[in-house]
């Protein structure tokens, strides 16, 4: 008599895919930082292309430095929003393993969100070294940022174009 193996037609989707990913992401980012905190003390620059520099950077506050003057209190307020990110990721991720492009982006996010973590609990302020600029312009510099960074930003834009694509599916 033949049975049917139902494991695997109710099995729920995994979501250790996604966080294989989001992994990768903080490996790539940690392994980044300390090679460029080896290679390039704190404000020295090394110019790669006509528009692109290694610059090692801190900041204390959030994107585009935001509150990184401030008197130490950000630092906490960072890694509880972080902390809390993470944790509503992980949550939608267990939620919604099976969704791809979702769960691409929370991945990327989750993988930037830890990376930057980690930072602000071994050094007090997140290292970035990646410094973009237009050549010959008098407009600044990007604010210089780091893969954990990318990651969030590709994320992001992940989540943007799921958006799209449910709305022209409707």
């Amino acid at each position: 008599m033949a049975t049917k193996n139902r494991s695997t037609s109710s099995k729920k989707p995994s979501m250790a895919p996604w966080i294989g990913i989001a992994f990768i992401v903080i490996l790539l980012d940690q392994l980044s930082k300390i090679t460029i905190l080896k290679w390039l003390p704190f404000g020295a620059s090394h110019q790669v292309t006509s528009f692109f520099n290694l610059a090692t950077t801190y900041n204390k506050g959030a994107a585009f430095s935001f509150l990184a003057t401030q008197s130490g209190w950000q630092h906490y307020f960072f890694l509880g929003i972080g902390g809390s990110a993470v944790l509503f990721i992980l949550y939608l991720l267990k939620r919604h393993a099976g969704q791809r492009l979702f769960c691409w982006a929370l991945a990327c996010i989750l993988g930037g969100a830890v990376g930057n973590i980690i930072d602000r609990i071994s050094y007090g302020y997140v290292i970035d070294f990646l410094d973009f600029y237009i050549p010959g312009s008098t407009l600044p510099h990007w604010p210089t940022f780091n893969i954990a960074d990318s990651a969030i930003f590709i994320g992001a834009a992940l989540f943007i174009i799921d958006e799209l694509r449910r709305v022209n599916k409707r």
